[in-house]
């Protein structure tokens, strides 16, 4: 079984503590409680496709095989990450390790929304890491966050862009189970992204620290009238940025019920695109428009919409 500290991020903040406690049913690093998947993308000549040449996965975390349908784009592979467990318990640690080299084109997203179940005990982290590699381009676009009453979650994503290459991330964190009479009544959910370049030189480090129980989250400044929020990384060459930085803010001022822009990060290293609105459906169609103008500008082919039962 995998050790447990290579799943754990190496700097869950000091905040966790207070909830650091044993846990009465399976206790943090039994079987099930860790979950790890690697994935290793690579251009085949051959083949004339992006295809799996390096895979390892430990529930509850895995993948199924890479899928072709995109007929504006042939060679890219589209991954689901999937979990049986159906979401996410207290104690729980995941890790995934994500890279394309030689070329490689992909897409990937989970099969559904990753739900953050209630917590009496401890909390729950997730670590990714991307590392996207010379002349690559990833779309990494999982589906919301749904934290349930009384959960606390830490997550760290790390992405490695080779100056050649571009990759989309977006995550979308919304109030809880609204339907169940929840909102906002989570404790805690922290998210933490970090960019590096080749030389592990920092680019940007973007914090949300979310506590609801302690903030009011309706204030200016925080959600204000608003339930849902989004944020899009896009880390390519320095000769896209400006031009999809104009394209994207004229997008999301066409949409009346989407509030937010796009700015470019520090020293040219790309664009951060913050979203809100009080929908998780129309926050999706936004960010998949926003891929749409990326794709077209960097691979110049249009974009189909993703297949999900």
């Amino acid at each position: 079984m995998t050790d447990l500290k290579f799943c754990e991020p190496d700097d869950v903040p000091a905040i966790f503590s207070a909830y650091d406690k044993k846990i009465e049913q399976l206790d943090v690093g039994k079987s099930g409680k860790v979950g790890l998947l690697r994935l290793k993308l690579e251009e085949n000549s051959d083949k004339n496709k992006t295809i799996i040449t390096d895979q390892y996965s430990q529930v509850p975390l895995y993948t199924q095989k890479a899928l072709y349908y995109d007929e504006k784009l042939p060679n890219m592979a589209h991954l689901f990450i999937m979990s049986p467990s159906g979401g996410i318990l207290q104690g729980d640690r995941y890790r995934m390790d994500i890279s394309l080299a030689n070329n490689a084109v992909s897409h990937i997203t989970t099969q559904g929304a990753t739900r953050i179940y209630k917590m009496n005990s401890n909390y729950a982290t997730q670590l990714i890491n991307i590392n996207v590699g010379k002349n690559c381009y990833l779309e990494f676009i999982p589906d919301q966050i749904i934290p349930f009453r009384n959960s606390r979650y830490y997550q760290k994503v790390s992405l490695n862009v080779d100056p050649s290459a571009t990759l989309i991330y977006s995550e979308i964190i919304v109030p809880g189970r609204v339907a169940m009479g929840e909102l906002f009544s989570y404790d805690l959910c922290y998210l933490k992204t970090i960019a590096q370049n080749t030389e592990k030189k920092i680019k940007f480090i973007d914090n949300c620290m979310l506590k609801p129980k302690n903030q009011n989250m309706n204030t200016l400044g925080m959600f204000g009238n608003h339930t849902v929020l989004a944020s899009v990384y896009i880390l390519t060459k320095n000769e896209h940025i400006q031009i999809l930085n104009k394209k994207i803010n004229s997008v999301i001022k066409n949409n009346d019920e989407v509030s937010g822009g796009s700015t470019i990060l520090p020293n040219n290293s790309g664009l951060l695109v913050r979203l809100m609105c009080n929908s998780s459906e129309i926050i999706k169609t936004e960010i998949y428009d926003i891929v749409r103008i990326v794709r077209k500008e960097i691979l110049d082919a249009e974009f189909t919409d993703i297949r999900k039962t």
